[in-house]
């Protein structure tokens, strides 16, 4: 594109023209100085066009290229197997119509409490080894699951110890949210619910996405498990929903090799794409309005190591499952340091995070300051000091007082005595 705008010596020439083999580019006003190979943790950054042509024979025998290459032809090969068997859950193309017909006839339509349908739906998460074993969980410890029409959808009462759920839902978003708060009873009751305030603001933020992500892993893996022993609506429900990337990150693994369902691979693929999605966004929006909302502090906002090694320890505990590997113990390490874990991508919640920190210290440094003000010890300068006398010399004194201040009274006798 060329474009010359102005006229005379004020002229100004803008040139920007597309770069051969620029898979990645930085614009700096209306210039490319840097473009980059490819996006990965060790990008390759070319600032000088002329050279790149020259180093692409270079480039394609350097064994990382070659490994690089090998990953995406497998991903190729997982994505397309797996677009294969997603076939089957499409949905018609009117569906989104139907869904606004609905809608509109339950909002016309006077409201009546609907049948209860809770056994039949622990009856059909028992299907799915993993929930079974949520719901075996909650009765070992007590926590009853019931019906009730006073919250939203579902959620978790840890005073209670109820896991609560809407009785007027559909089946597959009923079973889906069931197995939402069952997890979340399940990392309260192994050390993994910890609230992200009680940490220092960095580490809640990293803490509060490890948390919202594990929730969805698990209800992305029972519909799939669901889906594997026959009842496919909660997996339809999951690809033709928000969820489908994550979803399709399971699936893609699991058809892979049926082992990573076990082993990790799988929960972990999904775990990572949550990360990689606007899902942080809308997780620290919300926990950042929590902070702002919070008058009492944080418990360990003054420990920065101590908040890193409670949220490496919470991380470990959300990747623990009733069976088989624990999916994040391995590479929780990595998850506090690598950026993509932790940074807030997002300017307007970055900006409220710093203010909430930089609030935070400075009212730390005020109350040390004025701790520092109340123990500082206080000086008098003494001018002189008293003559030091002896008792007898006091008792002197006093009598002398005594006897200068003395009034002499005269007593007479009565006249015939």
């Amino acid at each position: 594109m060329d474009k010359i705008t102005g006229s005379g010596e004020h002229s100004t020439e803008i040139k920007i023209w597309p770069l051969e083999n620029c898979r990645f580019a930085y614009t700096i006003g209306s210039a490319q100085p840097v473009r980059c190979s490819w996006i990965s943790d060790q990008p390759l950054f070319y600032a000088d066009y002329q050279d790149v042509a020259d180093d692409e024979d270079y480039l394609l025998d350097d064994p990382v290229m070659e490994a690089l290459e090998r990953d995406i032809a497998d991903l190729r090969d997982k994505t397309n197997a797996y677009d294969v068997v997603s076939r089957e859950f499409a949905e018609p193309e009117n569906h989104i119509q139907s869904l606004f017909s609905q809608d509109a006839d339950f909002i016309s339509t006077i409201y009546t409490a609907s049948e209860s349908n809770l056994q039949a739906s622990l009856d059909l998460l028992h299907q799915s080894r993993l929930a079974s074993q949520f719901i075996s969980f909650a009765q070992l410890h007590g926590i009853e699951i019931r019906e009730t029409s006073q919250i939203v959808d579902a959620a978790y009462d840890k005073t209670a110890n109820a896991v609560l759920v809407r009785a007027d839902l559909d089946m597959p978003t009923k079973v889906l949210l069931m197995v939402r708060e069952l997890r979340r009873m399940w990392q309260h009751r192994n050390g993994a619910g910890l609230h992200p305030l009680s940490v220092h603001p960095d580490y809640a933020v990293l803490m509060n996405r490890a948390q919202q992500a594990d929730l969805v892993v698990s209800m992305v893996r029972v519909a799939w498990e669901l889906q594997l022993a026959g009842y496919k609506d909660a997996w339809v429900r999951v690809e033709n929903s928000t969820l489908s990337d994550l979803g399709r990150a399971f699936a893609r693994e699991a058809i892979a090799d049926f082992r990573s369902i076990n082993n990790g691979m799988a929960a972990r693929a999904t775990f990572e794409s949550w990360f990689l999605s606007e899902r942080c966004r809308k997780a620290d929006r919300s926990l950042i309005q929590q902070m702002l909302a919070d008058y009492q502090g944080y418990v360990f906002s003054d420990q920065v190591e101590t908040s890193r090694l409670i949220t490496l320890d919470v991380t470990k505990a959300l990747g623990k499952m009733p069976f088989g590997t624990n999916y994040l113990e391995a590479v929780s390490t990595q998850i506090i340091n690598d950026p993509v874990f932790t940074e807030v991508r997002d300017r307007s919640n970055a900006n409220f995070l710093w203010f909430i920190k930089f609030e935070r210290s400075f009212t730390e440094v005020e109350n040390t300051a004025a701790v520092k003000e109340a123990l500082k010890p206080e000086t008098a300068e003494i001018i002189s000091f008293p003559k030091k006398k002896s008792a007898k010399a006091d008792a002197k004194a006093t009598k002398a007082n005594a006897d200068e201040n003395a009034e002499i009274i005269e007593i007479r006798r009565p006249v015939g005595e």
